[in-house]
């Protein structure tokens, strides 16, 4: 069974390293658990590291060959092995899986990969997760950012008010690379203690990145709040309706052909969705009927005349009442 980052942190504190580790998810998470890995190995006495980049033409010999190869320098090596997509295909699967049935004695084999999901998930990770150790780290969600955050100051020696943690959290919303530089930025900015609202507000620039995809999740979640926050944000960026509208109908014509399936489970089969975005799905299909997606649609049309001139009317307006009338369908009556 995979480890949390929690599980991760006490596992890391040993006196020894498993033969073989797996680190996958987000990439700033990633990223910094390699490193406290290789820390964690110098201090052991890993003296010697081979990196190992697996690209389209890698040859997945060449971790046997570094697996079996003797250490010039020192009694123990690690072999840190990229693997970016997460995906080693039918060769790669089995040089893994062929290094966790007989790993070479005094070799750390590190493998990391900054895309992961249960689709990666295979015969391979679930070897290496028997016989070493395996952590999928995943971004916040939006109801863990200020969890997270307070976290993440407390690493620098620093705290903040619920307020401050709040407004932090807004200004790098779904950014999680934002967030970690915002708060070494503090940790330079104000030094050691604890920062309130207004220090915080003085101090942090606004690092938000708005974009349409985040707009439609957070719509079709039902976060009313946060959808229309990312919509204000996009208008301020200067984006253009037009383009942002033209995600937007392509997620409600999706929403429609899923509300229209006799075999639902089919049909998302049929649309190829990641299982996130099938969850996502499958809470706005139930909060409201195929009428409503319909309705829905029609507005989007409406509003794309407005943006050519075709049609009277504010189309941002009337683009905020249709995002609250997603996240919300008893907020529909604002489209009449």
């Amino acid at each position: 069974m995979p480890l949390n980052p929690g599980q991760w942190q006490k596992a890391l504190a040993g006196d020894s390293l498993q033969p073989v580790y797996l680190l996958a998810g987000e990439q700033l998470l990633v990223l910094e658990a390699a490193d406290a890995l290789r820390a964690q190995a110098r201090r052991l006495g890993y003296g010697e590291r081979e990196v190992l980049e697996v690209g389209q033409h890698f040859d997945w010999n060449d971790l046997a060959r570094s697996g079996a190869a003797m250490s010039l320098f020192a009694s123990r090596r690690l072999i840190d092995l990229r693997l970016p997509t997460g995906r080693p295909g039918i060769e790669g699967a089995k040089a893994i899986t062929a290094f966790c049935a007989d790993p070479p004695p005094d070799v750390t084999l590190l493998i990391t990969a900054m895309e992961w999901s249960n689709k990666h998930d295979g015969a391979w990770s679930r070897k290496l997760d028997a016989s070493g150790t395996m952590v999928v780290f995943n971004a916040p969600r939006p109801n863990e950012w200020a969890s997270w955050i307070t976290t993440r100051l407390a690493s620098r020696k620093l705290s903040a008010t619920p307020d401050a943690v709040a407004l932090l959290a807004e200004r790098v919303e779904g950014n999680l690379l934002a967030a970690a530089q915002e708060v070494d930025k503090l940790a330079v900015l104000h030094g050691e203690g604890r920062i309130d609202a207004a220090e915080m507000e003085n101090l942090v620039a606004d690092s938000a990145r708005y974009d349409v995809f985040k707009l439609t999740d957070a719509a079709f979640l039902g976060d009313g709040a946060r959808a229309l926050r990312i919509l204000a944000g996009l208008r301020s960026e200067g984006d253009e309706l037009l383009a942002l509208m033209g995600w937007l109908v392509n997620q409600l014509q999706l929403a429609l052909r899923l509300a229209n399936a006799s075999d639902l489970a089919a049909q998302f089969r049929a649309e190829h969705l990641w299982q996130a975005r099938e969850n996502l799905f499958r809470q706005a299909l139930r909060r409201a009927p195929r009428e409503h997606w319909l309705q829905c649609l029609a507005r989007a049309s409406r509003i794309d005349r407005m943006v050519k001139g075709r049609e009277q009317g504010n189309p941002w307006q009337e683009a905020e009442r249709l995002i609250a009338a997603l996240a919300e369908p008893r907020a529909a009556r604002a489209l009449a």
